[in-house]
């Protein structure tokens, strides 16, 4: 199964996140099969960057978002079911 979800990047104590498409099964960190954003909960405006095309073309092909994902996209104006 595919899923969107949030892989850990940045240094200690100061880390951002990317948004990618992933496997279910690989490490949090892992391969990703396409990267579609970023997010910096650190930043005053907790910057959140999505290619809503790119996120809309998985959620279509049954990518399943993670819960953190999910309330990212709904933020952003992005429907993702249920």
């Amino acid at each position: 199964m595919l899923r969107l979800r949030l892989t850990r990047m940045g240094k200690k104590h100061r880390p951002f996140y990317r948004l990618a498409a992933i496997d279910s099964r690989a490490q949090r960190d892992g391969r990703a099969i396409e990267h579609l954003g970023h997010y910096d909960p650190f930043n005053e405006d907790n910057s959140i960057v999505i290619d809503r095309e790119r996120v809309v073309y998985w959620l279509d092909k049954g990518a399943q978002p993670s819960e953190t994902v999910a309330k990212l996209l709904r933020k952003q104006g992005i429907h993702v079911g249920k």
